[in-house]
């Protein structure tokens, strides 16, 4: 039998949740999944998925009414991201969650004729932001970044480089973490980059997943923008980004659950039809304890990433549980993906199928959204085990 959240016994869904579940699972099932492989081959989506995603209000979620959004709570979040991991692909995923890590931190603190201009074209998925802070020097540590930007008259005058930037070939508008004072994270502000403004080379990076997701190193050669594309006071950028890392681990953690009950199910259905020795592989009792670790830790997984979804609708402090829970989920996600590879044999390592690509995107769900090793000193830090 599959695991199914929509299914399981939980407290904290309601009926508006079911409704919201069945949407995206529709979405998912009808204009994603089938076409899953050849977007990896061609190394894209197409840009229209994007624009179908913001007419059914999945470009929105947790972003502000007046601009299209749909200002629910974080169990909408944990949704969202499990049911689009439902396609397999992480490529396909990352590609449509993209907008939130660039969209949060305009709607938070951006002003009022900022957030009107590009916000509802975000969400509605005519327009594609992305979020450039890590550099070639340092990814987790934000506070060293090295990119500057200098204010000349009613402009910035930014130069730097951003790497590993998810939709840097493809977006209309780039959010830039950039050092507009002193060293450390009070000097940091974020800058609004809109088009192909004179200096800015894109630089598309191959990787071993998320293949229908484009990736970039961007160079700032003296790009100028306009002093208004400030999003917030100046100081504040560091401030700002860490203002989506909290919804960020939520959704994180939600899809590599969801792509290890992918993996899980993938695994389990094969088990029932292959048969090896007369009987089917379910029936081999080394087998089917693979298949059983592989729910005990997702059911365990799931409870964690329910709670913690739950508690922060209630306003509770959670970031070392969050940071605990990204971990824990990418490492069910790490077992669940090798157990279906092994339980499918040479099946599992054929292109084209579900279980090989997760198999070969597990990685990147550990390192993106804060590294395992530098999430569990912060949680440490948290919890006070360290000054």
């Amino acid at each position: 039998m599959s695991f199914d959240p929509s299914t399981a016994v939980s407290p904290f869904y309601t009926s508006a949740h079911e409704t919201f579940r069945a949407q995206v699972r529709r979405f998912v099932r009808e204009e994603i999944e089938p076409h899953c492989h050849a977007w990896d081959e061609a190394g894209e989506v197409p840009l229209e998925l994007h624009r179908k995603a913001g007419r059914i209000g999945l470009s929105g979620i947790r972003l502000p009414e007046a601009y299209g959004g749909s200002e629910v709570d974080h169990l909408h979040t944990v949704i969202l991201h499990q049911e689009l991991a439902r396609c397999g692909s992480g490529g396909a995923y990352v590609s449509l969650i993209g907008y939130a890590i660039f969209a949060i931190p305009i709607a938070k603190m951006g002003s009022a004729e900022l957030k009107a201009r590009v916000l509802p074209g975000v969400i509605a998925g005519e327009k594609i932001g992305a979020l450039a802070v890590t550099e070639p020097q340092g990814g987790s540590d934000v506070a060293s970044l090295r990119t500057r930007a200098e204010r000349v008259g009613d402009e910035f005058v930014i130069n730097g480089e951003k790497t590993f930037i998810t939709g840097g070939m493809r977006a209309d508008c780039i959010l830039v973490a950039a050092r507009t004072g002193g060293p450390g994270m009070g000097g940091i502000s974020l800058l609004l980059v809109e088009g192909e403004p004179t200096g800015l080379e894109r630089h598309r990076l191959s990787k071993m997943g998320w293949l229908s997701s484009d990736t970039a190193t961007l160079h700032f050669d003296n790009v100028r923008v306009p002093a208004g594309n400030l999003v917030g006071e100046p100081g504040v950028g560091f401030r700002a980004v860490v203002s989506t890392f909290n919804d960020e681990r939520l959704g994180l953690a939600a899809s590599a659950l969801g792509f290890a009950i992918v993996a899980y199910e993938e695994a389990l259905a094969y088990a029932q039809m292959r048969v090896t020795f007369g009987v089917p592989l379910v029936q081999h009792q080394v087998v089917r304890h693979k298949l059983v670790d592989m729910r005990q830790r997702i059911a365990a997984s799931q409870a964690m990433l329910e709670i913690t979804a739950w508690r922060m609708d209630q306003g509770d402090r959670v970031v070392a549980d969050l940071c605990m829970l990204k971990n824990q989920a990418t490492q069910t996600l790490a077992f669940c993906a090798s157990e279906a590879v092994q339980i499918l044999g040479g099946s599992g390592f054929i292109r084209g199928g579900k279980v090989e690509r997760i198999y070969r995107e597990v990685k990147v769900n550990a390192i993106g959204g804060g590294a395992e090793e530098v999430l569990k000193d912060l949680v440490a830090r948290q919890l006070g085990m360290v000054d």
